[in-house]
């Protein structure tokens, strides 16, 4: 881990008073203020630590957070609070303040800027009975706020008028070596003009304190923060539309089977369809089908009519190689990792309106129309070339029946169509060393005539068409750049058939032993699963006037569904519908390496389920750190923070408050509501955070819009602990109306939460929905037409019983977890130190010490985790020579159970042939 600080940034004290007191090992950087550390942002932001897992976090309380939580030292509901208050209140202030001071010289100004909040902060201490802001000793509440006063209270040139407990608790924190440590290294003894260098170079802050709070961020490619104020008029404004009040509600259940409509934007959603061999993990659930159905819900709230369709690609090598080892049938497997898939996706709440399969005749029939099409009209060509064939398995190899090294990076385990490592594309007779995947023979290469798809006939439509698509579609970056790329380099036909036996049938009487190419195939899916919903699918797919087509995908699918499978339908000269907004992520790796079943690293999507983590707990996190813009990592440490302070104290203690402030207060029914000036304030950033979202989310940016629903939340925390309402309930008769105006506009904040919430966390949106006794309209008012803010739950209007929506990860538990999931582990291992006989050998002591039913007990157990290893490895993919050890292991373990157990035990057989 490293720290990146400059001499002169104030903001900098606090990171390193921070690392000190922690003793977090961390190596420091010292550069210019005009360095840009992390790169992917458009001005120099200091400090910034790069982490063991290669993100980054540049906003400084998310670095002192985040050091303490390291040490052990959570933050706590009373902690996030002062950060909150530090963050939206003090610290604009106070940067006011020393833009004065530093640059203009006038330091007789800087009591006014400060007076409000250091008034504040002085009755609180004074009121609380601990020497430290949260308890009996310095937190990172205490240490942030500390440094972010120390360039005004530790200069006695200052007069900020009478604050001695403040003063009192300043001089406490102050006298920590850790803190004198990092007033050294950042001020040097030069006090004030220390901080000139560093202030000329910063923009002047707004003079409102209505602002973003900075969001707790540690993912590398959040987007920077932003200021916002809002003038007389939009409080106004915003206050004239809160009190429309909610329109009518329109109908709410889909009438399947959902068709295009005159006058509506009717948008067709597709996800990559995953392969039927394998189990999806969380970069493969997050890359596809969870963003897609995140925008699918979004859509519908939007009042569009949306259909999401997606399926399982069940031909092709992948499925014969998986067949192969499972001892099953092509369609045993398929029927076999459909079911898997579909409960998967079930548990995450994915919303599809339909989930179907390749393996249909309707795949058939409409694949192999688009095929005659492209032949009648010229787009095919035959040719023959070298391929690999394995004598002894007597076959053409198609692409994943062999494996080498990389031709281009040298990467041993390329496969015949593509490179994992460095993505190319490969012909399988490049690969080096090749090897045929079933009997490990080394094959030759012969003569195979095959069909070709002629891309470079089709490419001036192509170019054409993308130059259209590009430009007014929500194509993401790196989609464009792939896609260009294989436009810069010349397309070259692409081979549709292969020499398979499951697959579509190529109806060609010349090609009658072929099957098509699955990439040829496994888009046309979309299509035929469409159909298998409705007999009307070319209402969707013919009918690019009046449909808009989304595609969702990992960066590795991009040239298929830009390239191959558009060139495909433009060349059947059909009038099919073409994507028109591209959006792909990037990869998601887990921790510091990437997913891998075989090794047992990684969670996967029948997996999650197990952990007792919520599903909206999951993807909450996948969506907080989808990887947008660049890859980003899964991890337990981050995912049990973002739990922690974003769910369990930001979002859920506001929306928790808001509710049982009503109940506690006013009887569980809303209050009378009388909006002031600072209301009116609130709900303007309100509305404009939820303009921002609407912004982001229509142009499928699903991560940066979180922020602002976490931004939302602290809105409200913030208005809640500055107004106090239970206190001022206790007062007088105008105390009491301004206590239920703060509840009233608070719970009201809450409804609108939850309808933000609805895409993201569909579960926990409709629980607090259900708690606040919301109307159903609530949902569409506030995001059809643009997006308002209004008043759903109007005064008298009675909630019900409310309760806690998230619980605390705790270390213990995260830690499990980490390890259960950081590789394959043989049972009683660790506490041996022979590896191959550990679990055997340790079990046999403990027979010869224990008596003879704690025997059998212990070698039962064993036996049962040694079968689930054998059976992951398998289902893994895991090499021949692997699986074999832990066979062995398994069968001796079966001996010595029949033993114990006083039985005869079978003879271990040899593993043959099958009779």
């Amino acid at each position: 881990m490293k720290l990146f600080v400059s001499e002169g940034n104030p903001h900098c004290l606090k990171v390193l008073a921070a690392l000190e007191l922690t003793a977090v090992k961390c190596d420091v950087q010292y550069v210019n203020h005009e360095d840009k550390v992390v790169q992917f942002l458009s001005h120099p932001a200091l400090p910034a630590v790069l982490l063991p897992n290669g993100q980054q976090l540049f906003s400084a309380n998310a670095i002192c957070r985040y050091l303490f939580e390291v040490s052990g030292q959570n933050c706590n509901d009373h902690c996030n609070q002062w950060l909150e208050w530090e963050v939206t209140v003090l610290q604009p202030a106070l940067l006011r303040a020393l833009r004065t001071a530093v640059l203009q010289g006038k330091g007789s100004d800087v009591s006014q800027i400060l007076q409000s909040p250091l008034n504040f902060l002085d009755q609180s201490l004074l009121k609380g009975s601990k020497p430290y802001l949260t308890g009996e000793a310095v937190s990172v509440a205490d240490v942030v706020l500390w440094a972010t006063l120390h360039p005004i209270l530790s200069d006695s040139s200052f007069t900020i008028g009478e604050h001695p407990s403040v003063k009192a608790w300043f001089d406490q924190v102050a006298a920590v070596h850790s803190c004198q440590s990092a007033v050294q290294k950042v001020l040097q003894g030069k006090g004030l003009q220390a901080m000139k260098s560093y202030m000329q170079r910063q923009p002047a802050p707004p003079n409102s304190q209505c602002r973003d709070a900075q969001p707790c961020n540690n993912n590398p490619a959040e987007s920077e923060e932003r200021q916002h104020s809002v003038s007389e008029e939009e409080c106004e404004e915003a206050a004239l539309t809160w009190s429309k009040g909610l329109s009518s509600c329109p109908a709410t259940d889909k009438q399947h089977p959902i068709l295009p409509q005159e006058g509506k934007r009717n948008v067709l959603v597709t996800s990559a369809l995953p392969y039927v061999n394998n189990v999806p993990h969380l970069g493969n659930i997050i890359g596809c089908v969870l963003s897609a159905d995140v925008f699918s819900r979004y859509g519908r709230l939007r009042g569009w009519n949306m259909l999401f369709v997606c399926g399982t690609d069940e031909y092709g090598t992948a499925t014969e190689n998986k067949a192969r080892e499972e001892g099953l049938t092509p369609q045993q497997i398929c029927d076999k990792y459909h079911a898997v898939h579909s409960s998967i996706y079930s548990w995450f709440q994915i919303d599809f309106d339909f989930f179907g399969r390749t393996t249909t005749e309707k795949q058939t029939e409409i694949a192999q129309n688009i095929f005659w099409r492209l032949h009648e009209h010229g787009y095919l060509v035959e040719d023959t070339v070298e391929q690999l064939r394995c004598e002894n398995c007597q076959r053409f190899l198609a692409d994943r029946f062999v494996e080498g090294t990389c031709p281009h990076c040298s990467y041993p385990e390329a496969r015949g169509d593509q490179c994992d490592k460095c993505g190319r594309l490969i012909n399988a007779v490049e690969l080096r060393d090749p090897q045929c995947k079933v009997c490990r023979q080394t094959p030759v290469i012969r003569s195979s005539k095959h069909l070709f798809l002629d891309l470079p006939k089709l490419e001036s439509q192509l170019e054409q068409w993308l130059e259209k698509s590009t430009s007014t579609g929500d194509w993401t970056t790196n989609a464009k750049q792939i896609t260009h790329s294989w436009i810069r380099d010349g397309l070259k036909p692409r081979c549709i058939t292969r020499d398979l036996h499951w697959g579509t049938p190529v109806p060609h009487p010349d090609f009658k032993e072929k099957v098509f190419y699955v990439w040829f195939d496994a888009p046309i899916g979309y299509l035929s699963i469409t159909a298998n919903y409705t007999n009307e699918w070319e209402k969707w797919w013919k009918n690019p006037q009046q449909v808009e087509l989304y595609n969702f995908m990992a960066k590795d699918n991009v040239p298929f569904h830009s390239v191959v499978f558009p060139c495909s339908l433009l060349g059947a000269q059909d009038n099919y519908t073409l994507v028109n907004h591209l959006v792909a992520t990037e990869y998601l790796n887990y921790e510091d390496t990437k997913f891998s079943k075989s090794r047992g690293i990684g969670v996967f999507g029948d997996m999650a389920k197990d952990t007792g983590i919520p599903s909206d707990v999951w993807r909450f996190y996948l969506l907080y750190v989808r990887p947008e813009g660049q890859d980003s990592a899964f991890s337990w440490a981050d995912m049990a923070m973002k739990n922690n302070s974003e769910l369990l104290n930001n979002l859920g203690n506001f929306i928790n408050r808001a509710g049982m402030f009503v109940t506690k207060f006013f009887e569980g029914c809303v209050p009378v509501m009388e909006l002031q000036r600072e209301d009116k304030e609130l709900l303007a950033v309100v509305g404009w955070e939820l303009q921002q979202y609407i912004q982001l989310m229509d142009k499928v940016k699903i991560r940066d819009a979180l922020k602002h629903i976490l931004n939302i939340s602290r809105h409200g925390n913030q208005y809640i602990q500055v107004n106090q309402p239970w206190k001022k309930i206790k007062g007088e008769e105008s105390e009491r109306l301004r206590a239920g105006t703060v509840t009233g506009v608070a719970v009201n904040i809450a409804c609108l939460l939850s309808v933000m919430l609805s895409p993201y966390m569909p579960l926990v949106s409709q629980t607090i929905r259900d708690q606040l006794n919301a109307p159903q309209s609530c949902i569409y008012t506030m995001l059809q037409g643009g997006g308002t803010f209004v008043c759903s739950l109007s005064a008298g209007h009675r909630i019900g019983t409310v309760s806690p929506l998230f619980q605390k990860l705790e270390a213990e538990q995260i830690e499990a977890l980490k390890k259960r999931f950081g590789g394959q582990q043989a049972p009683l291992q660790s506490t041996s130190s022979t590896p191959a006989a550990a679990p055997v050998a340790a079990i046999k002591v403990a027979a010869v010490e224990g008596g003879h039913s704690e025997k059998a007990e212990q070698l039962a157990k064993a036996l049962a985790e040694q079968g689930d290893k054998v059976r992951a490895l398998k289902a893994q993919k895991a090499e021949k020579d692997v699986i074999a050890a832990e066979v062995s292991k398994l069968l001796e373990l079966k001996t010595q159970l029949a033993v114990a157990e006083g039985k005869n035990p079978e003879p271990t057989s040899k593993k043959g042939k099958k009779k």
